[in-house]
């Protein structure tokens, strides 16, 4: 599993699911657009509460948004981290094609920046990240719903982002345009 996997997958959302899977205390039902992350996006916090999150997300900017099979799918993040993240900070990564969950993981999070140029420790302050990912153009039609819960080396939550993307199929006629 490679961190820009998941980024991407966040990226890509459309819309989604307010409630944090991974977290069961302090869950909240507040409205989706208090959730929403600024900027040219689909993403969403997963809960109401980020008060002891160590990085605040100030923009992510997709290009295109929403994703589409087949293009470059540029995006732009800026934040700011409060605390240095050290070696042994993890994802818990969860991926689910409609109802059915392909991946429920915990990954190494200084192994997986590295696929955004970045590594641990982290420092503290101001951050922009700039990736470009190919996506395939056989992306499979239908729904994905990522959600990459993020904690520190000493369980500190760092930040929890949910996202949606509805690929859909293309067309008889733009597949004979593409042969």
């Amino acid at each position: 599993m490679r961190f820009s996997t998941t980024v991407i997958a966040l990226a890509a959302a459309v819309s989604a699911n307010p409630l944090n899977t991974f977290r069961s205390e302090r869950q909240s039902l507040v409205r989706r657009d208090d959730l929403a992350i600024p900027g040219d996006n689909p993403l969403k916090y997963c809960d109401a509460d980020r008060g002891d999150d160590i990085i605040t997300i100030e923009k992510v900017d997709l290009t295109p948004n929403p994703p589409e099979a087949g293009t470059t799918l540029v995006i732009e993040a800026s934040g700011t981290v409060k605390e240095t993240i050290l070696e042994g900070a993890y994802v818990n990564l969860q991926v689910k094609y409609g109802y059915i969950r392909l991946i429920n993981t915990s990954a190494d999070l200084c192994k997986e920046i590295k696929n955004v140029d970045l590594d641990c420790p982290i420092e503290k302050g101001k951050i922009s990240i700039t990736k470009s990912v190919d996506l395939p153009k056989e992306i499979p039609p239908g729904k994905y719903t990522v959600e990459a819960d993020v904690f520190s080396v000493d369980d500190e939550h760092i930040t929890c982002l949910t996202a949606t993307v509805v690929f859909g199929k293309k067309s008889f006629g733009s597949i004979l345009g593409d042969l």
